[in-house]
């Protein structure tokens, strides 16, 4: 994309003049974030976490967090705004392994026993480290290997995945990360049908694959990134990776669902305001196996400003669009109203708004929620009956409650999620809000209602275990009509204008649950085991109903957990 290539240019000839370090983000699945969320909870007015809604998060903000939550531990080991579980401190002392570059004072916690060869592990986090005045790199192997029986498949499910991941900076102004894996996978018969017969014809969360002894797939994950800080409040980030905005289990802003694409990522946060824009390049919807396939870009503006010390208000805006000739540069100002900018060009491209909010309450309670608007058209809102198709809206509700019943690290989240028929649809195949035949927001698409509850213990240092449950209604095509809830279809092909509500079609219900133990036997090497259930019911087609039983075993260096939680 020659505007990033162009806007990369500019930021890297400016950012040795006012450049200071610039910290790498958070590996996808890594274990921080949970502990993040804990001490925002406790702390209720930590600054630095009540603006955290945009993911992945810094290592800097969260080794500063798990310091300063530890300081202020001992400094107050009374007050219940910082009381911290002996289990707490031990994921406290992790974070700060984990991220060992922005630890200021003593390292020597992160020392560990016994190196090999003198050169290998020696701290407990990293495979091998270089820690010099001007250099800092980590190098990490990335291991996962998975052995799953479904009851009735006659086929072994697994995963295999072996690769690298690292992360440096250069002279304390330019940070670097990358990841690359090498991955075989045979999910279960749900995920073989979801990837092989539609609606999306993808793997779930990566991009391009192949077939792998038949009814498996073969594909590469491959991330990296470049980051840097222009003056005090303003960061950068060039990379292929994914993002995240929301508090919840799931976004109906933009969640991780989809493959990796290729952005350019900038954040101002100065005051209470945290305020970040994301240039994308995407690919376009498309017919797998074929090569060249269709580029397609979208822009998203998301500004959290921290309105009390415990609440946290957001706004959203996106645009997706393509040109056949050019590049759009009315959309690189990062502080025009999309929409109306859209509106002003007179062009077609699609574009969302929203807002969301996040509140922590009592030390104990964090309520987080988004609203989405596709199209804003109020007479159709006022009478909300009729079912109009253009009313696309979604609403996420959630709350989180940590040490519930004054269990210490019990934790619970109860989240429900509700998406009109048509939302994230457009009038082609280019401007829908997907990227590599996946939605770009929630998994299912639209037309769904979606029910979720966690449930998080961690017993001992060592052991955490979760349990999870999904249910979902959703509405689904039937006999080649459009019910909006494949958002890769054009929504002009609708059967209808009115009488469209959520579940409209053939009406599938789905319940997923799950329940999972992680051991850590040492520094984010894991053994998992894991029993998930899924029933799958279609009253009006009971050629699609489908239930799986499954049991998995697997081991895991710094490798994330696959989940099949749609």
């Amino acid at each position: 994309m020659q505007i990033i290539k162009s806007l990369l240019k500019l930021i890297v000839f400016i950012s040795p003049v006012f450049a200071a370090a610039q910290s790498t983000t958070l590996l996808e699945g890594d274990k921080s974030p949970h502990l993040m969320e804990r001490i925002d909870i406790k702390q209720q007015s930590n600054y630095n976490l009540i603006l955290t809604t945009d993911k992945p998060l810094e290592r800097k903000t969260v080794a500063k967090v798990a310091q300063d939550a530890d300081s202020l531990n001992k400094l107050y080991p009374n007050n219940a705004a910082y009381a911290l579980s002996n289990v707490d401190k031990y994921n406290l002392t992790s974070a700060k392994m984990d991220n060992i570059e922005w630890i200021n004072g003593n390292t020597d916690f992160a020392l560990s026993k016994h190196s090999f060869l003198n050169t290998f592990y020696k701290q407990k986090a990293n495979f091998y480290e270089v820690s010099e005045p001007d250099f800092f790199l980590a190098v990490n192997p990335v291991i996962q290997q998975v052995q799953s029986h479904e009851q009735g498949n006659n086929q072994t499910v697994f995963l295999n995945s072996k690769g690298l991941t690292l992360r440096g900076m250069v002279a304390g102004k330019l940070g670097f990360s990358a990841y690359l894996t090498d991955n075989q996978e045979r999910g279960p018969e749900y995920f073989q049908n979801l990837v092989n017969s539609g609606p999306y014809h993808a793997v779930p969360g990566f991009g391009y694959w192949q077939p792998f002894k038949t009814t498996g797939f073969d594909y590469f994950d491959n991330r990296a990134s470049i980051y840097f800080n222009a003056w005090k409040y303003f960061d950068f980030q060039f990379g292929y990776d994914k993002n995240f905005i929301g508090d919840g289990y799931r976004s109906l802003f933009l969640s991780d669902n989809s493959a990796p694409y290729l952005f350019l990522k900038f954040n101002m946060r100065i005051w209470k305001l945290d305020y970040e824009t994301i240039y994308m390049q995407l690919v376009g919807q498309h017919e797998i196996g074929n090569y060249m396939y269709p580029q397609k870009f979208g822009v998203i503006h998301d500004v959290h400003i921290n309105a009390t010390k415990w609440l946290s208000l957001g706004f959203f805006e996106n645009v997706m669009f393509s040109r056949a000739d050019h590049f759009d540069f009315t959309y690189l100002n990062p502080t025009v109203f999309l929409i109306s900018q859209q509106q002003q060009d007179g062009s077609a491209d699609k574009s969302t708004a929203g807002l969301d909010f996040k509140a922590n309450i009592a030390h104990k309670v964090q309520l987080y929620g988004q609203i989405l608007f596709n199209e804003f058209i109020l007479d159709q809102l006022l009478h909300y009956s009729r079912g109009f198709w253009a009313n696309k809206q979604g609403v996420q509700l959630g709350v989180k409650y940590i040490d519930a019943f004054k269990v210490k690290n019990l934790d619970f989240q109860f989240e429900t999620n509700i998406v009109r028929p048509f939302t994230y649809s457009s009038h082609d195949t280019v401007t829908n809000y997907s990227n590599y035949n996946q939605p770009m927001a929630d998994p299912l698409g639209a037309n769904f209602d979606e029910f979720i509850g966690i449930c998080r213990y961690q017993p001992v240092n060592k052991l955490s275990l979760e349990g999870r449950v999904i249910y979902f209604r959703q509405g689904l095509d039937s006999a080649g009509e459009n019910f909006g809830s494949n958002i890769l279809l054009n929504y002009d092909t609708r059967p209808r204008d009115y009488g469209f509500k959520v579940g409209t079609g053939m009406l599938a219900q789905c319940l997923n649950a799950y329940l999972g133990a992680s051991y850590e036997v040492k520094e984010n090497l894991f053994i998992d085991l894991s029993f998930q259930y899924r029933k799958y019911r279609v009253a009006s087609d009971p050629a699609l109903n489908n239930d799986s039983r499954m049991i998995s075993v697997g081991v895991r260096l710094n490798a994330f957990k696959r989940v099949y939680d749609y």
